[in-house]
């Protein structure tokens, strides 16, 4: 049994609680090949859209469109990502046993997620996991989006833990520069990346059957 309020997890969902990402690749290329913006590369995706609000890369995309305009473009790419994604939607393996461990060993736990409340609650009305977490930041609770750390930071303020004694855990690039600029542990998941890709980190994971909380507790034992 690992001592109670020790550390904190906070999580990101997309691609990091789900398996949700190459899903909305899909939702992208189509919205891509749509408006004429060309073929969108996986490197591309992963590098510069992945981990980042839909709302910021759509601003880049679409620099001459209005606030209106914008949000039809996002309700566009959401709608198409939904409908391809909801007959397949399941947590990560191993996900609602290790939650369930956490919590039952007293551990804090928030979700920092770039994605719409819309987007989360698609996530959460199917995976029923929302009441393991103690807070839910979004993107729409912040001003600027990962890699800036604060997503993480606001979370470690909420659950009133110091970041040091934070662990989070991220599939995308941007949220590990982010996890790591906030001064966290980082613990990084292979949905949309490699091992090899996926530095500098505390801990690489295929899914979270390979985790237990005295795993997680180590990491802090260690410097």
């Amino acid at each position: 049994m690992a001592a109670t309020n020790t550390f904190a997890a906070i999580f990101d969902m997309d691609g990091t609680l789900i398996d949700n990402t190459p899903y909305h690749f899909k939702s992208w290329v189509a919205l891509f090949k749509k408006y004429g913006k060309g073929e969108l590369s996986k490197q591309t995706y992963y590098t510069e859209i992945s981990g980042v609000p839909i709302m910021d890369t759509l601003k880049r995309l679409f620099p001459d469109r209005d606030e209106v305009d914008l949000k039809g473009l996002l309700k566009e790419k959401e709608e198409f990502y939904r409908k391809e994604y909801a007959p397949y939607l399941v947590p990560i393996n191993g996900l609602e046993n290790f939650l369930t461990e956490l919590k039952n060993d007293g551990i804090k736990m928030a979700m920092a997620t770039s994605a719409t409340v819309e987007d989360i609650d698609f996530i959460l009305n199917k995976v029923p996991i929302r009441n393991d977490f103690d807070e839910i930041i979004n993107s729409s609770m912040v001003s600027k989006p990962k890699p800036d750390p604060q997503i993480f930071l606001k979370a470690a303020e909420r659950l009133n833990m110091a970041p040091s004694n934070c662990v989070v855990f991220e599939d995308s690039l941007a949220g590990i520069k982010a996890a790591n600029s906030a001064g966290m542990k980082v613990v990084a998941i292979t949905t949309a990346h490699t091992a090899d890709d996926l530095h500098p980190v505390d801990l690489v994971i295929n899914d979270y059957s390979e985790l237990t909380v005295q795993k997680l507790a180590a990491l802090f034992k260690e410097h």
